[in-house]
C-alpha cells in the first residue's frame, strides 16, 4: 500500500461554510494534516479547495468517513507514491461530481 495519501475537500462561495464544518470535523476526529485554504484554482485543482494529508493507517479511517460526512462536497483522494500523473489520474478516487483535471502539468513517468 502507499505509504500516504491526499483528499482534496472542493468547495465554492456557497459550499464554503459546509466545508469548514467537514474540515473542523476531520481535525478532531483523526490524525491527519489540514493544508490552507485555496480559494483559487492552484495546480491541477480546477477550483477551489484544502488538502487533508493522511498516512496509510488512517485511510480505514478516513476514507468511510468522507464517504458518510462529505455532506454533498466533492472530494478527490489520490495516494503519494511518487507518480503524480498515476497517482492523479488512474489511482485516483472520486466522491460526487467528478472535476476534470489540469494534469498536463505532470510528467509522465518512465
Amino acid at each position: 500500500m502507499y505509504p500516504s495519501f491526499h483528499a482534496h475537500i472542493y468547495y465554492d462561495d456557497a459550499t464554503r461554510k459546509t466545508a469548514a464544518r467537514v474540515r473542523e470535523q476531520l481535525k478532531q476526529n483523526f490524525q491527519v494534516e489540514l493544508g490552507r485554504w485555496r480559494d483559487e484554482p492552484v495546480g491541477p485543482h480546477p477550483q477551489s479547495m484544502y488538502q487533508v494529508a493522511f498516512k496509510k493507517g488512517q485511510f480505514p479511517k478516513v476514507i468511510p468517513w468522507l464517504m458518510e460526512n462529505r455532506q454533498g462536497l466533492t472530494v478527490f483522494i489520490h495516494p503519494n507514491s511518487g507518480d503524480d500523473l498515476g497517482d492523479h489520474t488512474f489511482r485516483a478516487l472520486w466522491m460526487g461530481k467528478l472535476l476534470r483535471l489540469r494534469v498536463g502539468m505532470f510528467k509522465k513517468r518512465k
